[in-house]
This record gives C-alpha cells, sequence and structure tokens, in this order.
C-alpha cells in the first residue's frame, strides 16, 4: 500500500475507492429496479443508474484534472452494503416489503456516498483544488436527491403499504377476545 504523507495523497486514494464504489453500484442497481414492485420506486432507481453512470464518468474528469490515469482502489464499504441489500433481495417477502427493504439499502448505499464525496469536497478545497471540489459537489448533490427521492417514497406510501400488508397477516392469523380486541393465537 503506498504510503499517505499528505492531504492531496488522501484525496487520491479516496477518488480511486469512489471510482470503485460507482463502478459497483452501475452493476447493482439494474438488479435492485428489476425486484422493486412500485413502479415508482422502479423509475427512481433506473433514474439513477443514469446518474452514476455520469458519476463514473465525472470521477474519470477528476483524474484528468489531477493528471492521473483512472484507477480504481476496491471499495470494500460499499462491497458489503450492496451484499446486504443482495441478501435482502433473495428473502421472500410481499411486494411492499420487498420495496422497504430496497429503500433501506438503497439509502444505505446514498448515505455512505454522502460521506464520502462530502469528505473529497471539503479536502479539494482544502487544497484549493476548486475545480476538483465543484465536480465532486456535482455529484454530492445528486447524491442527496437520490436520497431524498428515496425518503419521500417510503412516507408516500411504501412504508405504510409494507405495514398494512404486515397488518393484513397478523390480521389472518388472529382471534377476537373477550374485550373485543384481536390478539394474536
Amino acid at each position: 500500500m503506498p504510503e499517505m504523507t499528505t492531504l492531496h495523497d488522501a484525496l487520491v486514494d479516496e477518488i480511486k475507492d469512489l471510482y470503485s464504489l460507482e463502478k459497483q453500484l452501475v452493476k447493482a442497481l439494474p438488479k435492485m429496479a428489476r425486484k422493486a414492485r412500485s413502479e415508482k420506486l422502479r423509475d427512481a432507481l433506473e433514474s439513477h443508474l443514469e446518474e452514476t453512470q455520469n458519476h463514473v464518468s465525472r470521477i474519470e474528469e477528476a483524474f484528468d484534472l489531477l493528471d492521473m490515469t483512472p484507477r480504481a482502489k476496491h471499495c470494500a464499504g460499499i462491497a458489503g452494503i450492496i451484499e446486504e441489500a443482495g441478501d435482502a433481495l433473495e428473502e421472500a417477502a410481499e411486494d411492499p416489503v420487498m420495496d422497504a427493504m430496497i429503500i433501506a439499502g438503497g439509502q444505505r448505499a446514498e448515505h455512505y456516498e454522502i460521506g464520502a464525496y462530502g469528505t473529497v469536497v471539503a479536502w479539494a478545497e482544502a487544497l484549493e483544488l476548486e475545480d476538483l471540489a465543484e465536480l465532486m459537489r456535482q455529484t454530492l448533490a445528486e447524491e442527496k436527491a437520490a436520497d431524498e427521492t428515496l425518503t419521500r417514497l417510503a412516507e408516500e406510501g411504501i412504508n405504510a403499504a409494507a405495514v398494512n400488508g404486515a397488518a393484513q397477516t397478523v390480521g389472518a392469523g388472529t382471534k377476537s377476545g373477550s374485550n373485543g380486541r384481536a390478539r394474536k393465537r
């Protein structure tokens, strides 16, 4: 491993990590979109896939700004998040519950990306690399917007549908007690 002696070294290392991160997401997002049952969620994931492909291009542009050849450093953090989301996709779940789980996995990835891009922007600013900072700010804004979209979808119906689906399942296995309330058998 190369030694990190300057903030510039750490910045380059983080950009290599982001390059890997975005390439991994380009492969993972289509799987999530195919599994989504909500049309709005599927559309949001497909739209973010297009943005993610642009993020890869932006990172390649960042390497150009640094006079470097694009090279990825395996991002183990996003690999773990993707693996966990993939495990959730294999679960037997009611459609709205699956959609809620997809949103959860997507938001884990978005929060990880927001942290990483925020760091790169701050370091680029500290190093007075304003062109690089501005380029990464664009992606940071898109990651925040994607997170907000997932939150909105969850709050506007997917979570409620998942709760209602669970309530229907519980309701199917209940019997009325003497106080008229349903209780589990």
